[in-house]
């Protein structure tokens, strides 16, 4: 293989692995022995050490890594620190509370306890990872079930479903009587 086409593959393969990968597996995909394989890796590294550049490859025994540079952590760091810019709408909002406290749930019940149809709702929370689908429920055509992710709990400062807040009778009897009242209102209208 031409030196900048293996030079090309062995960059996509350690960009792409994340991990180190072994001398011999590298030498393997590009056909060469491992002694110029190594050589090969080894102009890599002077060259992405010599340029301004944010990512080195490490040797780690008879293994290579890509890896980010240790002078570009602290914007690294900013990048992690940002966080993440998505508003949950009052829709989604009760959407995903029906889903994190009736779990697993099927999209029917959602819109049963919501009384408008919770497609768009439940899509929008499977995108932003708050909500997946967990399984089928054993019934004629099989429907979907979901439930919270551990983004979920990440996004709302929880270990663990346990430490939801959970609701007294009275507030629930409160809850009842505003839906109600909702209902009636939208019976005069």
């Amino acid at each position: 293989m031409e030196k900048n086409r293996a030079e090309a593959v062995i960059e996509a393969i350690l960009f792409t692995m994340g991990e180190s990968v072994e001398v011999t597996r590298l030498a393997e995909v590009i056909g060469e022995e491992v002694e110029e394989t190594r050589n090969i890796i080894r102009g890599m590294m002077d060259k992405l050490d010599g340029e301004d550049r944010g990512v080195a490859i490490i040797e780690l025994e008879n293994a290579y890594q890509m890896c980010t540079k240790g002078e570009m952590y602290e914007y690294l760091a900013q990048i992690a620190r940002t966080p993440r810019k998505y508003v949950l709408t009052d829709a989604l909002l009760e959407t995903l509370s029906i889903v994190a406290y009736k779990q697993p749930v099927t999209r029917l019940e959602v819109e049963r306890v919501r009384g408008v149809n919770s497609d768009h709702a439940v899509n929008r929370l499977v995108e932003l990872k708050l909500v997946e689908e967990v399984g089928r429920l054993d019934a004629p055509g099989r429907p979907l079930l979901f439930g919270t992710t551990e983004e979920f709990l990440r996004s709302f400062g929880v270990r663990s479903l346990d430490e939801l807040p959970s609701l007294d009778a009275d507030q629930i009897a409160d809850f009842r009587h505003q839906a109600e009242e909702e209902i009636d209102l939208k019976v005069d209208i």
